[in-house]
């Protein structure tokens, strides 16, 4: 199968071409920089150098590669998970603007699904701790992340309408596993070491992680499984904040994290983080399981965190 990865160099990108090869497709890979171009060739796909937002040259590249998939996993996060007003900007920019671009160029190719990658971690704070995907998501979410739920609303419905598509949005819990924030080098890594990743207030918010390899193996999993629609891509222990934090430092060799109030985090790192800590829901993956035939290589963080962080 002929399959166009745009994000083709970026932290899911690269297992997720590596994965492609090995099942026998024919990988079109897109990077933003002729640096990362090599890469992409030395895993086994032909690469092109386009911008998303450049709506024209970005059809000419899908069209000349003539994909029966196209694969949406463009973000634009910085290297660092340091959090600021314009934090996702660039990502909600890639959500939006660059998801248009690729639905248009998907479409002048005659492609015949779009694969879009999504995040599960928006769901309405309230109820079950736990939420598949009929579940609302978060219909006012405080500080910044309001701009990031409405970016994600977008790309979820233009993927999922788009004429003459079969749009499938997987949306992914949090990535850990090489190139990803919790790697060993990654920065949320630094801070931990640092004691400057705390345990928030009573740390009840749900976390569902997923490693990076088992995200990229949902994508290849979707090419041709599944329905049209959208999927949780997690694992199978969503978790409490206070209880995987302990885990990870231990994982990684840190002393215990520290503790600290509620109305403290508020003040110093915003609301939007804060409220993560103590009521974030986490997300099933009963869904990819079934109707996907995808299973996790890890399905529980604990053994993964160990693993990815002493390799």
């Amino acid at each position: 199968m002929k399959v166009f990865v745009a994000g083709a160099s970026g932290a899911l990108g690269r297992p997720l071409v590596k994965r492609l090869v090995a099942a026998g497709h024919e990988v079109t890979g897109m990077t933003r920089r002729e640096e990362r171009a090599a890469e992409i060739r030395e895993a086994g796909g032909e690469a092109v150098v386009c911008d998303v937002f450049d709506a024209g040259e970005l059809r000419d590249a899908v069209v000349a590669a003539a994909p029966e998939v196209v694969v949406h996993a463009v973000t634009a996060l910085p290297p660092s998970f340091k959090p600021r007003s314009d934090y996702l900007a660039a990502t909600n920019r890639v959500r939006t603007v660059g998801t248009r671009n690729l639905v248009s160029a998907a479409q002048a190719a005659g492609a015949r699904r779009l694969v879009a990658e999504s995040v599960a971690f928006f769901y309405e704070p309230e109820g079950d701790w736990v939420k598949d995907e009929e579940a609302r998501l978060f219909a006012d979410p405080p500080g910044r992340f309001a701009a990031g739920r409405d970016a994600l609303v977008e790309l979820e419905q233009r993927v999922t309408g788009s004429d003459g598509l079969e749009g499938v949005v997987l949306r992914f819990g949090w990535f850990y596993g090489p190139g990803t924030y919790y790697a060993a080098d990654g920065s949320m890594a630094e801070e931990t070491r640092k004691r400057r990743n705390p345990v928030i207030g009573a740390g009840t918010g749900r976390f569902s992680f997923v490693h990076i390899e088992d995200a990229a193996a949902a994508i290849v999993a979707a090419l041709d499984h599944g329905s049209p629609g959208i999927y949780n891509v997690v694992d199978d222990e969503p978790v409490p904040q206070r209880e995987w934090l302990s885990v990870y430092a231990e994982a990684l060799g840190a002393k215990p994290p520290r503790r600290v109030p509620h109305w403290l985090a508020r003040l110093a790192a915003g609301a939007d983080l804060a409220s993560t800590a103590i009521s974030m829901r986490g997300a099933s993956n009963a869904k990819a399981k079934r109707e996907l035939g995808w299973q996790p290589a890890h399905p529980s963080w604990r053994e993964g965190f160990r693993d990815s962080l002493s390799s």
